[in-house]
């Protein structure tokens, strides 16, 4: 027991002492004379380091009749390089210790590699000869295989995939169709089949040029040494043409859209999408605490209604799906055997309107700030990977212009108030401006939300 006790007298003596501390990570940042950012952070906690490279292009860039294509070079830039063979990179890298992946998003498509610190000279090498020797041994015959390989995704990850088409319908909903979000980063099937070797190559030679890129280099580094390396390996690579900022129309719902999908599952989900504001503008942070009043585990609202109390439902979430143009905010609740849509969209709709007739309690706020918290100062830990300091640290530059923007991310959450979190609900989360989609088992529509106007 006293050990628990001082246990608990030091949390609070460190929680006074630094629970108001500014955040900051310490980075340089410089350019080569072809464009390239180059942002350094020294940790060295562990001798291990990171590479982490933004091509500032995803599917956003993409027009409709030619989509995929950013996903498509995320697969092709692991198909060999100048001076790389095929299955090179990834022996070589995890022969000295190392791993790697990439993600595309509608915003950006992004490679990694983690290594130990001796291996800094082959990560950089790697990376800059894919960026400047690709298209010299990219053939026909590895755009078509790469090309079936992304379909096939396709297939197993939308298609064939219980509940999967759910995310393509509901862009296609949301956003109208000259909007960047429109379409799936994944593309179309129709697309991938259409574009040709040419289109291909013109699509590289347009965004995988180097001032269309930020790398950081992260982790248990010498920043001199690392200047003279990204030099010597990056510096070849020729200056491409500027890439334009990508515009975007105005995404409005005027009214409410209510779609009914039979597919082959076993019960039925209901999604309620909105608009809502883009990643670090207003309105942002305060839906991201909503989301987890409304279904951030077991205490949350509409777990506690829908699976607990009324035991009408499998499941429930929600949460603010932040992008650089738009963003949207859904709930998704899985009916139990038994039971349909309806019931579950009519609690959904009297917990949402709670909220907005009355503002949630101080320690529903204060408790999803916690959790947000926890969760950012979890991935500060992690150097390299999705999420850690070096994808941070090329988000915030990306989208801020400040690597370092660490504190001010953190201190949206720890200035919000529970009347924020009412204000945003009442803005955002209109029954005049959403969509609602139901997915049944096939010939089960009468287990769907209510029809337009049949609430």
């Amino acid at each position: 027991m006293r050990i628990k006790f001082l246990l608990v007298l030091f949390l609070i003596g460190f929680i006074l002492q630094f629970g108001n501390a500014q955040l900051s990570v310490k980075y340089e940042k410089f350019s080569l004379p072809n464009g390239l950012t180059m942002i350094l952070h020294e940790d060295h906690t562990v001798p291990v380091a990171t590479c982490n490279i933004w091509y500032h292009v995803g599917s956003g860039r993409e027009k409709p009749g030619r989509t995929g294509f950013a996903h498509l070079f995320e697969h092709l830039m692991f198909m060999g390089s100048g001076h790389v063979p095929v299955g090179k990179f990834d022996e070589w890298l995890e022969a000295a210790g190392g791993d790697n992946n990439g993600s595309t998003t509608s915003d950006r498509t992004n490679y990694w590699e983690n290594f130990p610190t001796s291996a800094l000279e082959l990560a950089l090498f790697l990376e800059s000869d894919r960026l400047g020797y690709l298209v010299d041994v990219m053939t026909p015959e590895k755009v078509d295989a790469q090309r079936d390989v992304v379909k096939n995704e396709r297939r197993q990850s939308y298609e064939n995939r219980p509940y999967g088409m759910a995310s393509i319908v509901l862009g296609e909903n949301l956003f109208p169709a000259d909007h960047p979000y429109h379409w799936p980063t994944i593309g179309s099937q129709e697309d991938l089949s259409a574009a040709s070797f040419d289109d291909v190559v013109d699509f590289f030679k347009k965004y995988y040029v180097p001032n269309n890129a930020s790398l950081v280099i992260a982790g248990d580094i010498d920043p001199a040494k690392t200047k003279q390396l990204v030099t010597k390996w990056f510096s070849d690579v020729p200056l491409g043409k500027p890439v334009q900022p990508l515009g975007a129309p105005v995404a409005f719902l005027p009214e409410e859209k209510r779609i009914v999908l039979e597919d082959k599952v076993q019960l039925p989900r209901l999604y309620i999408n909105w608009l809502s504001p883009k990643h670090f503008s207003p309105g942002d942070a305060e839906l991201d605490v909503l989301a987890n009043v409304l279904a951030g585990g077991k205490n949350s609202r509409l777990y506690k209604r829908l699976v607990y109390d009324l035991q009408i439902a499998q499941d429930v979430s929600a949460y603010q799906d932040a992008s650089m143009l738009n963003s949207t905010f859904a709930v998704i609740a899985t009916a139990r055997a038994g039971h349909t849509l309806a019931e579950l969209e009519k609690v959904i709709r009297e917990e949402i309107n709670k909220i907005k007739n009355e503002t949630p309690s101080l320690r529903e706020v204060q408790r999803a700030v916690n959790q947000f918290e926890s969760g950012f100062l979890t991935r500060m830990e992690r150097v390299g990977g999705f999420g850690g300091k070096a994808d941070l640290l090329n988000n915030y530059y990306v989208e801020t212009g400040n690597p370092d923007y660490f504190n001010e991310d953190f201190a949206r959450y720890k200035a919000l108030t529970p009347e924020d979190i009412q204000s945003v609900a009442q803005t955002y989360l209109r029954e005049d401006g959403d969509v609602v989609l139901s997915i049944v088992p096939q010939g089960k529509k009468e287990l769907a939300a209510p029809a337009k106007g049949g609430k």
